[in-house]
């Protein structure tokens, strides 16, 4: 059983459509995430059962729920389209956990909306795997991200370029609202709506906020945090549209994403991506840029136009300082500093060393606790000349261990779960999403999966799924 209350669909009927999600043949529980579900106030025991899993893959509505796909706009590399929304997913509504924190339930994979276009509504189990592993993974690294309470298989077959078994994912989020939400309405001039959705906001999230232009600034300092803790573990989100950045600071919308193995700044791993526009290095800059259109829907909010604009202006500016603070703080953890003058310069020469070598990037930092660092580099004379220079700081290796972990959601890991479970085989994905979640626990049978891909498994592209 669980409790609804549905704030986001008492907004104006403009905000969303009111829709179904689209029964399936034949659900069955792929994965359950138990902690979660205790977190929130759910019985793991009834999500199992037959009611539970009839809710998860959208056959059934518990008592409450109010389905909504929500409305939003969004650039899509940098193209601006007017009316985009939820094309695949379904907001059955919001649960107050015991700690009084507020949570979307959505289905993403359950049927058509007004707002699927041309799709289908349906995802394949493989994307649904890779969100549940990879935002489960953020979670455990205390990144803020949407969260995996479930996946299910459909016993339905999803036509992508071939024949793939249909899965549906339950996410959780602290909302769902976007920067795409915002433009959605401004581009239509609905002041109305706007102010309605910034309040709305502002209730949720951002309680201390007095008005658009400080939700503003509080949600620049959010993002700051955010970004800088993906650049810190090599993330690379793949498609960020301002439809796909959430106005809670979370990561939202695991689509193309991928970590690193060797590194480089210009790495790009999304098959869509042809330009570079999402690489690893230009992501604090699209995360500005994206900001800037959030700044824009808000600015007829904010009275004098000249005056509102200058503040705005400058609020977005702001994200540069907030970020540089955030990267050091991240850097300096993995770099085992705190408040140290040289965190900088330490960090962008150990960088462009590895750059050159394309050394894999997750080794190196966590090698930097036990010595195997060097091993990451075919010519280690520029890393011995770091290293020095390094070990001169004093370095705190418990803090090295704690912020840089040993196992991360590798590609080609990743894609052998999804190759595994597209023949009926969950196995190599629970012993990733157990191993991903206990990042301090370390056991003999998980060693390979701290290992960088061979030549012959590495994964230069990743896609959608759509």
């Amino acid at each position: 059983m669980i409790h609804f209350d549905n704030s986001y669909a008492r907004l104006p009927d403009g905000f969303f459509a009111r829709v179904r999600p689209t029964p399936v043949a034949a659900p069955s529980l792929i994965a359950l995430n138990e902690p979660l579900a205790r977190a929130m106030g759910l019985d793991p025991d009834w999500l199992r059962g037959p009611e539970g899993i009839a809710m998860l893959a959208g056959n059934d509505l518990p008592q409450g729920a109010d389905p909504i796909a929500q409305a939003y706009a969004g650039h899509q590399f940098g193209g601006f389209v007017p009316q985009l929304g939820d094309g695949r997913a379904v907001l059955l509504g919001e649960v107050v956990s015991p700690d009084g924190q507020r949570h979307d339930i959505q289905l993403k994979g359950c049927g058509k909306t007004p707002f699927s276009r041309r799709g289908d509504g349906r995802a394949w189990v493989g994307p649904v795997l890779r969100e549940y592993l990879v935002s489960e993974f953020m979670a455990a690294m205390d990144v803020p991200t949407t969260r995996a309470l479930a996946a299910v298989s459909t016993g339905e077959t999803v036509w992508r370029e071939a024949g793939r078994p249909g899965g549906v994912l339950t996410r959780v989020a602290a909302s769902h609202i976007r920067v795409g939400t915002f433009q959605f309405f401004a581009v239509r001039g609905n002041e109305a709506a706007l102010t309605a959705l910034t309040d709305h906001v502002i209730s949720r999230h951002y309680p201390t906020a007095d008005g658009p232009l400080t939700l503003l600034q509080q949600v620049v300092a959010r993002q700051a945090d955010t970004i800088a803790q993906w650049m810190g573990l090599g993330f690379i989100h793949g498609v960020m549209n301002t439809d796909n950045m959430a106005i809670s600071g979370e990561t939202i919308d695991y689509g193309p994403c991928a970590f690193m193995d060797g590194y480089h700044p210009d790495t790009v791993f999304s098959s869509i991506d042809r330009m570079g526009r999402y690489a690893w290095a230009q992501q604090p800059q699209i995360a500005v840029w994206n900001l800037a259109q959030f700044a824009s829907s808000l600015i007829p909010l904010m009275g004098e136009q000249d005056s509102a604009i200058e503040a705005a202006t400058k609020a977005v500016h702001d994200f540069a300082p907030l970020y540089q603070a955030a990267w050091l703080r991240r850097f300096g953890a993995k770099l085992g500093l705190v408040e140290n003058p040289q965190i900088q310069p330490l960090a962008e020469e150990l960088l462009t060393v590895m750059a050159r070598q394309r050394a894999d990037f997750t080794r190196v930092f966590a090698g930097l606790t036990d010595g195997t660092a060097r091993h990451e580099f075919t010519d280690p004379a520029p890393f011995d000349a770091w290293i020095r220079t390094w070990c001169a700081q004093g370095p705190d290796r418990d803090l090295i261990a704690t912020a840089n972990p040993r196992r991360i959601p590798r590609n080609h890991q990743i894609e052998a779960a999804i190759t595994a479970a597209s023949n009926g085989d969950f196995a190599p994905f629970h012993r990733l999403s157990v191993a991903l979640t206990n990042l301090r626990e370390e056991r003999r049978e998980w060693a390979d999966l701290a290992l960088a891909p061979r030549p012959e498994q590495v994964v230069s592209q990743t896609f959608c799924g759509t």
